[in-house]
């Protein structure tokens, strides 16, 4: 069974890093899958069980945040002892502020543009984008890891959940169109 002291890139059995090889990752969790998958213990005792099943979301939680950068960076950022609570932290960066404004306005006229699909498509791509940029700029704050880079890895990911945010708003605004049609 699963040893479930270890973190998440332990149970893979992966190099704590932020840049990791996501077909490795995909590969160990299915092998991780198959042998602490609930139906192989179905005949099991009651305690066999109740571990299968533990052990499985064990591996689902470990595997979707290792797999999404935000994600990956909050449970770094976890393991280098910084807790940060998302829905209170902001970013201090003021011109990334003012540039989330514009994307906000941007978005929101996507609604009286005469192809409002085209339009949000080009705001999701520049979003993907920007998001990409950051995650670059957040393995390399994690490569050494000393208290200032990683202040600044909080930083970046204060931007990337901004920036996260924004493209659920965007898709979600997109599911609107389309339920009006």
């Amino acid at each position: 069974m699963l040893d479930f002291s270890k973190n998440y890139f332990e149970l893979f059995g992966l190099p704590v890093g932020y840049v990791l090889d996501t077909q490795q990752l995909a590969e160990r969790y299915r092998e991780l899958q198959r042998v602490v998958h609930p139906d192989r213990y179905a005949s099991a005792s009651e305690q066999e069980r109740r571990l299968s099943m533990q052990g499985s979301i064990l591996i689902n939680e470990a595997y979707e945040s290792l797999k999404n950068p935000i994600r990956r960076a909050h449970y770094m950022l976890i393991l280098h002892g910084i807790d940060m609570d998302a829905r209170q932290e902001a970013t201090r960066d003021t011109a990334f502020l003012m540039e989330q404004l514009e994307l906000r306005e941007q978005l929101e006229e996507t609604r009286n543009s005469p192809d409002p699909y085209q339009a949000i498509s080009n705001l999701m791509d520049g979003i993907s984008k920007r998001i990409n940029t950051l995650v670059g700029q957040m393995a390399v704050q994690f490569e050494a890891a000393t208290p200032d880079e990683l202040e600044e890895a909080r930083e970046i990911l204060r931007k990337m959940q901004f920036l996260q945010k924004l493209r659920f708003d965007a898709e979600s605004l997109e599911t609107e169109l389309d339920e009006a049609l």
